[in-house]
C-alpha cells in the first residue's frame, strides 16, 4: 500500500512527521461524507473557485487519491472532525461522493491547528491574512511566541514577524488584501501609517508595484521641506519689469556671490519667438 504520509519536504515540519508525533491508524478506510465535519481551526476561510472547480473535476475522474486526515468529534461520538483535507472533503461533496477514504488519528487541539497550517502552507493556499490568523491562534490558545512558530513552520523569524503585523491593519485595508486586492508586500509597507485604507485605496487605483509604493510612503514620511527664500526688493523689481515688457513670467535667482540665473517661462511658440526676437534685437 502507498504511504498516505509520505513525507514532503521544504517546509519546517511536513504532515508526516506531526503525524509521526500521533497514534493513529495508517488504515485507509471509507466513511461518508455527512458524517464528517469541517476542522473548527481551519485557518483557510476561502477557497479559489476555479481550484475547487479543477479538483472536483479530477475526482470525478480519479477519485481520491490522497485521504482525508480525520479526528474523533469531540462534541458528537458519531461524527469524525476535519484535520487535513477539508478541500478534498468540500471537492468529494461537489463531485457527488456518498464517501471518502480516511485515517483517523489521536490528535488534541494543538495539533490539529499545527496540521491545518502545515498543509495550507505547503500548498500556498493561504492568503497572507489566514496565514497571519494562523500564527496568532499558535500563539494566543497554545503559547506560542514567535520563535516556536518560525521553527515549526520552517520560515524565517522576520516572515513570522512580517505576517503578523498585517492584523494590526484597519479592517478595511485587512479586507482589500482578503479579496486579493492588495499584495502582502504592499500590506507590509502600510503597517503603522494613520492614512493606511486612504494609501490602499490609492496603490489600487494606481496600480503601484511594491517598490514604487515603497518611494510613496518614503516621500510621506520625510517630506522635502523647502524653505521660503526672501528676494531682494531690486530683483522682485527687475521680475516684475520684466514681465510688463515681455507678457511672461520671469524668474531671477541671485545668488550671494552675484552668480544665478534668469528663466523665462512661455506657453506657446508665439512666446518664445518674442523671447528670442526682444533678445536680438537689443544684443
Amino acid at each position: 500500500m502507498i504511504n498516505p504520509f509520505k513525507q514532503k519536504r521544504g517546509l519546517g515540519r511536513g504532515l508526516s512527521s506531526l503525524i509521526g508525533d500521533t497514534s493513529s491508524n495508517s488504515k485507509i478506510n471509507k466513511i461518508s461524507v455527512s458524517s464528517i465535519t469541517r476542522n473548527k481551526y481551519q485557518p483557510r476561510k476561502n477557497f479559489n473557485k476555479e481550484n475547487l472547480e479543477d479538483l472536483t473535476n479530477s475526482i470525478k475522474e480519479r477519485g481520491i487519491i490522497q485521504p482525508i486526515i480525520v479526528r474523533k468529534s469531540k462534541s458528537n461520538e458519531n461524527k469524525f472532525e476535519i484535520v487535513a483535507g477539508e478541500r478534498r472533503w468540500i471537492a468529494a461533496q461537489n463531485a457527488g461522493l456518498h464517501e471518502v477514504p480516511v485515517v483517523e488519528v489521536d490528535v488534541d487541539d494543538l495539533k490539529s491547528l499545527e496540521f491545518a497550517i502545515v498543509e495550507n502552507v505547503q500548498r500556498h493556499d493561504l492568503n497572507p491574512v489566514e496565514e497571519a490568523q494562523g500564527y496568532q491562534r499558535l500563539i494566543d490558545e497554545f503559547n506560542y511566541d514567535q520563535e516556536k512558530v518560525a521553527k515549526f513552520i520552517g520560515k524565517n523569524r522576520t516572515h513570522i514577524t512580517n505576517c503578523l503585523r498585517i492584523l494590526s491593519l484597519p479592517k478595511e485595508v485587512i479586507n482589500l488584501i482578503e479579496e486579493e486586492k492588495l499584495s502582502q508586500g504592499h500590506a507590509k509597507v502600510l503597517v503603522g501609517l494613520d492614512n493606511s485604507y486612504f494609501l490602499a485605496k490609492k496603490i489600487i487605483d494606481k496600480k503601484l508595484s511594491v517598490r514604487q509604493t515603497e518611494n510613496l510612503i518614503r516621500v510621506i514620511k520625510n517630506p522635502k521641506r523647502f524653505k521660503s527664500i526672501s528676494k531682494d526688493s531690486n530683483i522682485k523689481y527687475l521680475e516684475n519689469s520684466l514681465k510688463e515688457k515681455l507678457g511672461i513670467n520671469v524668474f531671477i535667482i541671485n545668488k550671494k556671490n552675484n552668480r544665478g540665473s534668469i528663466s523665462f517661462e512661455y506657453k506657446d511658440l508665439q512666446q518664445l519667438n518674442k523671447i528670442i526676437e526682444v533678445i536680438k534685437s537689443n544684443y
